[in-house]
C-alpha cells in the first residue's frame, strides 16, 4: 500500500460515524452508553475497538492503552483472565461531548473465584460519535457464586433485566 493509499484510509478510519454523536442529549447519552454495554458484553475486542478514535487514549486501572491495536490486545487479555464476563453501565452525567457512566460487572477467575467489579468512566468523543479518551476507575469485591446478581445468557444483556439502580448497586 503506498503513503498515499495508507493515509486515505486512516483519514476514512477517523471518518466512520458512529451514532449517537455529540451534542449528547439524556436520551443520545443513555442511548451511547447502553451500546457501550452491548459491545462489552459481546467480549468481542476488534468489534469493540471499532468504538474509538485510530488513536484512542485510555487509562483502565494501571495500565495506559493507546491506539485501538493495543485496545485490542487489552480486551484479549481482560476476557482470558475475566471469565463469564457480564457488564451493566449506568449513565452518571454529560455535556456536550462528554459523558460520565457508573458500572458494575460480575466474573470469576480460572480457579472458580466470584468478583464483582465497580466503577466509573469518563469518556470524551469527536464529532464523529467515536471514543477518544476513556479513564477508567475499577475496584474489584470478591463475592460467593451465590451472591452474583447478573444471571442471564452471555452476550447483551435483556432489556427487561434491572439495571444498576434497580439492583441496589
Amino acid at each position: 500500500m503506498s503513503d498515499q493509499q495508507l493515509r486515505e484510509s486512516k483519514s476514512k478510519e477517523q471518518t466512520v460515524t458512529r451514532a449517537p454523536v455529540p451534542p449528547f442529549t439524556r436520551e443520545s447519552a443513555i442511548r451511547k452508553v447502553r451500546l457501550a454495554e452491548d459491545g462489552w458484553n459481546s467480549r468481542d475486542p476488534e468489534k469493540v475497538a471499532l468504538a474509538y478514535t485510530v488513536d484512542s487514549r485510555w487509562r483502565n486501572r494501571a495500565e495506559f492503552p493507546n491506539g485501538r491495536e493495543e485496545i485490542v490486545q487489552f480486551l484479549r487479555r481482560k476476557w482470558a483472565k475475566e471469565l463469564d464476563y457480564r457488564l451493566i453501565k449506568e449513565l452518571w452525567a454529560y455535556t456536550e461531548n462528554r459523558i460520565a457512566v457508573r458500572f458494575a460487572y460480575e466474573w470469576h477467575d480460572d480457579s472458580g473465584n466470584w468478583f464483582r467489579s465497580y466503577g466509573n468512566e469518563n469518556w470524551e468523543f469527536d464529532d464523529h460519535g467515536l471514543m477518544r479518551f476513556r479513564y477508567a476507575s475499577i475496584n474489584d469485591l470478591p463475592i460467593k457464586e451465590s451472591e452474583r446478581k447478573y444471571h442471564w445468557p452471555l452476550g447483551r444483556r435483556p432489556d427487561k433485566h434491572p439495571g444498576l439502580s434497580d439492583l441496589g448497586l
